[in-house]
């Protein structure tokens, strides 16, 4: 089989040498397949399905009208930082149901970024628990929802029980420079917990 063609945007180039694994995270309904959208390169891939009646039973849609569709397996997307280095960004689902997947997308993730909601902030704890309890690494951005009220960042730390050295920015998902600078934000906290090539 041959390579693909150096100038394909689809294909890494064979100058890379190093990828990394970033999770995309939150509760449901907090804007982690928008993220994932705005900043990767390529085509993200993206498992939403339809919302029925019988989900209604089990995610919570209050503060979320509208909303028709939820994502059931991941959103995968990619950003190239230099010749030599991508990161891989996969958003998980954010109900409960999905657990045992999280699970198994947190082995070989360098970092996760969660997404939090200031209307919904209680609904952070369970997934900044599971990343603790697995040793993963994050950065928290608030995602700016319209409507949404704003609060001091001590405000929102303390709600969120964050060590001082956890990072916490606000971030609008829907553009392109707001959720770089989440990740940023993310990315150079990695770096001073993590050796990795920085291209």
């Amino acid at each position: 089989m041959g390579s693909a063609p150096v100038s394909d945007p689809v294909y890494v180039p064979d100058t890379v040498q190093t990828a990394v694994k970033i999770l995309v995270v939150g509760h449901f309904a907090v804007g982690k397949t928008t993220f994932v959208g705005t900043l990767s390169e390529i085509r993200p891939l993206r498992t939403e399905e339809t919302m029925t009646q019988a989900g209604e039973l089990v995610d919570d849609l209050a503060g979320v009208p509208g909303k028709t569709t939820t994502t059931v397996a991941m959103d995968f997307g990619r950003i190239t930082l230099s010749e030599s280095l991508v990161l891989y960004l996969f958003g998980a689902p954010g109900q409960k149901r999905f657990t045992g997947l999280l699970n198994d997308m947190l082995h070989g993730a360098l970092g996760a970024l969660v997404l939090a909601d200031t209307r919904r902030l209680d609904h952070s704890f369970d997934i900044m628990g599971l990343l603790e309890e697995h040793g993963v690494p994050y950065a928290v951005a608030v995602n700016q929802f319209e409507g949404a009220p704003a609060f001091p960042e001590a405000d929102i730390r303390e709600a969120l029980d964050l060590l001082p050295e956890t990072p916490l920015v606000v971030c609008d998902a829907r553009e392109a420079a707001s959720s770089a600078g989440a990740l940023i934000s993310l990315v150079e906290y990695l770096q001073t917990r993590t050796p990795w090539e920085q291209g």
